[in-house]
């Protein structure tokens, strides 16, 4: 994925969303413990609820924040996530299912952090804030809800 603008920015983060969505809904066939089956099923349908969150900032976003030019702030390694999907997450517990799920937006949360402290233009700052404050959430929404179905 190429980062030049905010924009580009977005739609990555929404393109790694749905990849992971795919990836997890396509693993979750294949694992062969059912309680893995409901966690990777479940973390699906939030990712793909995530990826429709982040397009829908694509399309309401201040088209000067889309356009900002993001690279003179960009000083931060990608996010890492199984990008072949050769069913790695068949192949893990539930707990490291967690971890990596959590590990994934625990990126995407210090990629923002970084950008929400060296953007300068407001409309920038306030779209960054929002993506943060969204990946934020999410994440801790993840782990309640993953810790209750550890305690089924």
């Amino acid at each position: 994925m190429e980062v030049r603008t905010f924009g580009d920015l977005i739609d990555g983060t929404r393109q790694l969303h749905e990849h992971l969505a795919s990836c997890l809904a396509h693993c979750a066939t294949a694992h062969e413990e059912e309680r893995a089956q409901m966690l990777l099923n479940y973390l699906a349908a939030h990712e793909a609820e995530m990826q429709r969150v982040v397009a829908r900032f694509e399309q309401q976003a201040d088209t000067k924040a889309l356009k900002t030019y993001v690279y003179d702030y960009l000083e931060h390694k990608p996010i890492r996530t199984h990008r072949t999907c050769d069913a790695p997450y068949a192949e893990l517990s539930f707990d490291d299912i967690c971890h990596e799920i959590f590990d994934f937006h625990e990126q995407a949360i210090s990629l923002y952090r970084s950008l929400a402290g060296k953007a300068e233009i407001p409309e920038t700052k306030e779209l960054v804030d929002a993506l943060l404050d969204l990946e934020e959430h999410e994440a801790m929404r993840l782990v309640r809800q993953t810790g209750r179905m550890k305690d089924v």
